[in-house]
């Protein structure tokens, strides 16, 4: 608990983005449309800014590499420009019709749909946005000048005049209260309080006035099981004494509609909070507040009229709250920037942009990958080698092609694969679509339980989506790794340990799981599969397999599924070995393990293999049975 509220302290500076990363700013109502020019003038290395003529304080801009740094806030002070928060770092600068789209820790820019290269990256600095200059301004349609004395000049003609900055806190002004529908809650929205950040699945939203006197934040966690008041309380005591919280007062409200528990701390940093939580439609909702200035624990009490504002629930016909949830039609927008990828994913899934996967809690999932497109390669050898693949890693009796056609995905035609397979816990439908343009390969897997049917819909509406930027990955990357389904199988890599004195033959196709050979034990999966050998200088060739022979009793007892097929003495890498062969099921999969043990040189070695039935064909058995006989003694 405790380290959850340090992390998101003073995330703003007093004035600095105040009212600019909130999730919807409204443009401002303008009082005359006669053509005006606003001016600007900025200065690296000066916290004073003047809007025509009047001073302001700003952010301090700097310079890197020769681009000028400057608060994204300074657009809307000076020309009103609209910023808006798209993600948790793709922003927008909107002014009138053009449009910059900028990307936090990202040189590339879009300004009103044409790629520029802003020379430096947008940062966050102390909480404030800082983003290149000209790039920007330019792109809104200023002009810039500098002058002798190293300001810069920003003039932009406008047929409306921008409000200042109290003006820009009143574009809500039909708002009191603020919430997001999506995860069901809302509360007071005071006229000075802003949004401060926003966690991307929006399951942590924070607020904070513009003069930094308090901290709220709402958290919101999945939680199915029944918990009334005095069960919350109990869990906001444990919390605080891991995190050696002082407990200044408590109580369990059981008598409204809305049963909470509420806690007031004093951190080891002297911070007082009150804590409180709600339990509603199997979620719990935890609020987070703090008051900077409190000298007194009793001093909270002024906030109780906000705290006790808060809501479990969202009301939709309710015009007044601010919705600051981005899901439109339970779908939410994400992207990776650095292979020009937008898409829109169901919004209750967990995300990883970074590497395009996004999973389900039901077992549905959806990966995004590029590749290079070998020379001469088509989109039907493509397909034909991802069947071969299929084939070769799943029995007959468990994977099922269903078709193949073909669909518009960012305006390209792909081809899609659809099939179903089954490990042994039930059937799974996998669609792949493919899509190969110029000199790379866009792939897109998406799985899910035959029983979930409505994953299957999600499949359609999430392709629908996907927008690429083509020229982005050419600009980004030269020639990519293969992939990872068309590694031919019979290549392999010899790997030896010299702390270990051993050479082992691994399938190139296997995925690394701990591959650092002088460290023990290594390890590798592949498609139903396991590989490991592990090298111990401690314990000898009798004890490991004592303990071994001890654990397959002791499961063979235990485990109604788990049977020993056999036990029997060998020679294997010209030194006597004990081979164990199982049989077992785990998490509903049924396979067959072996293990091997042998020492030589004080050394006790443990090659452990597996293989689910479902996917013990012949090549599959045969490359993990060479990969297994290939180890050999090195000197």
């Amino acid at each position: 608990m405790n380290g959850m509220k340090k992390s998101f302290l003073r995330v703003l500076s007093t004035g600095m983005l105040a009212g600019v990363l909130t999730f919807a700013l409204a443009m401002p109502v303008w009082a005359s449309e006669d053509i005006t020019t606003n001016e600007l003038r900025i200065q690296a290395g000066s916290t004073q800014a003047y809007i025509n003529g009047s001073k302001q304080a700003i952010a301090k801009p700097y310079k890197i590499n020769g681009v000028t740094m400057v608060p994204v806030g300074v657009f809307k002070k000076a020309f009103g420009s609209e910023i808006r928060l798209e993600s948790n770092d793709v922003v927008k600068i909107k002014e009138g019709a053009h449009t910059v789209t900028i990307t936090i820790d990202s040189p590339i820019a879009w300004v009103d749909g044409v790629k520029k290269d802003m020379g430096a990256s947008p940062k966050m600095v102390n909480g404030v946005l800082m983003v290149p200059l000209r790039v920007v301004a330019a792109g809104i349609g200023a002009t810039l000048a500098p002058t002798s004395s190293g300001e810069i000049v920003i003039r932009l003609a406008q047929t409306e005049s921008p409000t200042d900055m109290d003006d820009d806190l009143d574009v809500d002004a039909d708002k009191t209260r603020i919430g997001n529908s999506y995860y069901g809650w809302s509360i007071n929205y005071p006229e000075d309080m802003i949004t401060l950040q926003s966690e991307e699945q929006e399951r942590m939203m924070s607020f904070g006035p513009v003069d930094e006197s308090y901290y709220l934040q709402v958290y919101v966690t999945d939680q199915n099981a029944a918990l009334d008041a005095d069960d919350l309380l109990h869990q906001l005591e444990q919390e605080s004494k891991e995190a050696e919280d002082i407990v200044l007062d408590r109580q369990a409200v059981n008598q409204t509609n809305t049963p909470y528990a509420r806690i007031v701390v004093k951190d080891k940093d002297g911070m007082f909070w009150e804590i409180r939580q709600y339990i509603h439609d199997d979620r719990l909702y935890t609020i987070y507040f703090a008051d900077y200035d409190a000298v007194y624990y009793k001093d909270l009490d002024q906030h109780a009229a906000l705290l006790n504002s808060f809501q479990p629930t969202y009301d939709q016909s309710d015009d007044s709250i601010k919705d600051l949830s981005t899901v439109v039609e339970g779908m939410r927008y994400v992207h990776n920037g650095d292979y020009g990828i937008e898409l829109n994913v169901p919004a209750g899934w967990s995300m990883d942009n970074n590497e395009l996967s996004y999973q389900a809690k039901d077992g549905a999932y959806l990966e995004m990958t590029v590749s290079s497109t070998p020379k001469g390669a088509t989109v039907q050898q493509w397909s034909e080698q991802l069947d071969k693949w299929m084939l070769e890693a799943f029995t007959l009796d468990n994977y099922e092609p269903i078709r193949s056609y073909s669909m518009d995905m960012s305006g390209e035609t792909a081809k899609v694969q659809e099939f179903r397979y089954n490990f042994g816990d039930g059937w799974q439908t996998e669609y792949n679509v493919l899509l190969q343009k110029g000199d790379y390969r866009y792939y897109v897997e998406y799985s899910f339980p035959e029983d979930q049917k409505q994953n299957r819909a999600w499949f359609e509406r999430i392709v629908e989506s996907i927008y690429i930027d083509f020229d982005i990955v050419a600009d980004n990357f030269g020639q990519l790794e293969e992939d990872y389904y068309l590694i031919d199988k019979t290549k392999q890599r010899t790997r030896t340990s010299k702390r270990y004195q051993y050479s082992v033959d691994i399938p190139r196709y296997w995925t690394p799981y701990n591959d650092q050979f002088e460290q023990s034990p290594v390890a590798y999966t592949f498609t139903g599969g396991e590989f490991s050998i592990a090298a111990d200088e401690e314990k000898t060739l009798e004890m490991t397999v004592s303990q071994l022979k001890e654990g397959y009793t002791r499961a063979s007892q235990t485990r109604k599924n788990f049977k020993l097929m056999n036990s029997e003495k060998i020679t294997f890498a010209g030194v006597p070995a004990f081979s164990f062969t199982y049989h077992d099921v785990e998490k509903a999969v049924p396979y067959t393990g072996r293990q091997i043990v042998f020492e030589k040189n004080g050394i006790t070695y443990t090659i452990t293999s597996g293989l689910n039935d479902a996917n013990r064909t012949e090549v599959q058995a045969a490359i993990l049975e060479k990969a297994v006989n290939s180890f050999t003694f090195i000197k």
